[in-house]
């Protein structure tokens, strides 16, 4: 990894319906632009180690916090009826405005986890502004990807899977009934449910050699603010149309794309970037034997992709 670099620039970026979306560039002022997308949906940015995966000398780094979380605002969780304006459809929307307020043409485009859904999708609607994509821990945001992580993996994990399922109408998918929770009028009830959200988030990822035992998220609001993303967009199946990235992944044949993933990823398991690098022409699969969800050798195999096609340029 590159040594760590703070961002030369940053602001707020206003977006219809009231959000304002926290931005961020390092690296070289005059560098060939690359976006980074986070996961979650939900997580942020974090402390910036995204920054390191791309070489400070060659590369205008764009970061930004989603809407609803991070240093965006508002929460998702103070404002929940901001809820209806955070889709998918408004992410690229506000990706594209990011992209003509800093004077971009065109950039390589990095997504991690949901980020690389939230890529996908972008460069689907907006080929001609992507130039190369590189995409860790590989999902689409198709129901069976979401059906999995929520009830599937439940086979493996039963006795944590049954204290998710505790109190779940019959005939009610778990995810739905969580995001139902999680917009309740009652603040008990919604710490509740992000209390065992976080739990399963655990207990799922915890057969990566990288896991540490204890909470994903340790304060309180980080914890019911990203557990109100994730129900919210996963029950309305990323917003998205039936099985929508991985039908039209054809259209990405000429968008040079390198989809590197954890063999060891049982939270979302290698099928998905194997279908989809079979249906995208040009794409290249980097399958990570003794690894997860997006663990070092992965974010180090992102870095050498990223230079791979800055050199080949």
């Amino acid at each position: 990894m590159h040594p760590p670099i703070d961002p030369f620039r940053s602001g707020h970026l206003s977006r219809p319906n009231g959000a304002r979306l926290l931005w961020e560039i390092s690296g070289n002022p005059k560098g060939r632009p690359a976006l980074y997308l986070h996961g979650g949906p939900g997580s942020g940015l974090g402390a910036g180690g995204y920054r390191r995966r791309f070489d400070p000398e060659r590369h205008l780094v764009v970061g930004f916090d989603q809407r609803g979380c991070g240093r965006s605002t508002p929460w998702a969780a103070d404002d929940l009826a901001s809820l209806t304006n955070n889709t998918t459809r408004e992410l690229i929307d506000d990706i594209e405005a990011l992209r003509d307020h800093l004077g971009i043409e065109a950039w390589l485009v990095h997504g991690v986890s949901w980020g690389s859904t939230l890529a996908l999708a972008y460069a689907l609607a907006h080929p001609t502004r992507v130039t190369e994509l590189v995409l860790v821990a590989v999902t689409t945001g198709a129901r069976r990807e979401i059906d999995w992580i929520t009830e599937g993996v439940g086979a493996v994990f039963p006795e944590a899977w049954s204290r998710l399922a505790e109190g779940v109408p019959a005939g009610v998918r778990v995810i739905d009934h969580y995001a139902r929770l999680l917009r309740d009028t009652d603040p008990e009830v919604r710490f509740a449910a992000a209390d065992r959200w976080d739990e399963w988030e655990s207990t799922h990822v915890s057969l990566d050699p990288n896991w540490q035992p204890g909470l994903v998220h340790t304060d309180n609001r980080l914890r019911e603010n990203f557990a109100t993303l994730v129900t919210h967009y996963w029950s309305n199946d990323c917003f998205l149309d039936r099985d929508e990235i991985l039908t039209r992944a054809g259209e990405l044949a000429g968008t040079p794309g390198v989809l590197i993933h954890g063999r060891r990823d049982i939270s979302g398991p290698t099928i998905t970037p194997w279908l989809l690098h079979r249906a995208w022409p040009g794409s290249r699969l980097v399958i990570i034997e003794e690894e997860g969800h997006g663990g070092p050798i992965e974010m180090q195999t992102a870095q050498d992709a990223i230079e791979a096609f800055t050199a080949a340029r």
